[in-house]
């Protein structure tokens, strides 16, 4: 397995040994012993499967209260995925992304505090990504996938959007409390 720092406290980019044969491949997705000798202790509670079309942005999103550390697998298809720091502090506003292609073995984590979207890049993909803290309604925040702020480089000519993405903030008017607190915390 390779880890390669992303340039974000606590982003990293997995490899994972994929085993190829005359049968196709073997990914070992996850195995709590070989993380925890990355430093990666999880306790992961749920696990999301999205399902999405060429050009589908999904995000920017994170969580308040019980932040969401996410590791994030591509099980058919690309996507490129985005981690922005949202957080008060000297890295506000800066972002990375990797492509994320299925039978790559690439997975992307994501510590909690961080906003997290991604676009697919393929016909269809389908996006697994295993997470510390459960979904709590009526707590997720986020900001526009287009915040001039950001100026991220969306790799899609046609964006597809919900229109609850669509109707986010900006990052600048975001009230701070519903901010992740700068040690990666839920904020208010």
């Amino acid at each position: 397995m390779k880890v390669d720092a992303l340039g974000l406290p606590g982003v990293l980019l997995v490899t994972a040994d994929v085993h190829r044969d005359r049968r196709g491949a073997l990914t070992e997705v996850w195995q709590a012993a070989r993380y925890a000798e990355l430093g990666l202790t999880l306790p992961f509670v749920q696990d999301n499967h999205a399902h999405s079309v060429r050009g589908v942005i999904r995000g920017l999103h994170w969580q308040l209260d019980r932040p969401q550390g996410k590791l994030v697998t591509v099980l058919q298809g690309c996507i490129w995925d985005v981690v922005v720091d949202v957080r008060p502090g000297p890295h506000r506003g800066r972002w990375v992304a990797a492509e994320l292609a299925a039978g790559s073995g690439r997975q992307l984590w994501i510590p909690p505090g961080y906003a997290h979207g991604f676009v697919v890049c393929s016909d269809t993909a389908d996006v697994l990504y295993k997470n510390t803290a459960p979904w709590l309604p009526g707590r997720g925040r986020g900001v526009r996938w287009d915040d001039p702020e950001l100026a991220l480089p969306w790799p899609v000519d046609v964006p597809v959007v919900s229109d609850a993405d669509a109707a986010l903030p900006w990052l600048a008017d975001v009230a701070a409390g519903d901010l992740p607190a700068a040690d990666g915390g839920g904020g208010a």
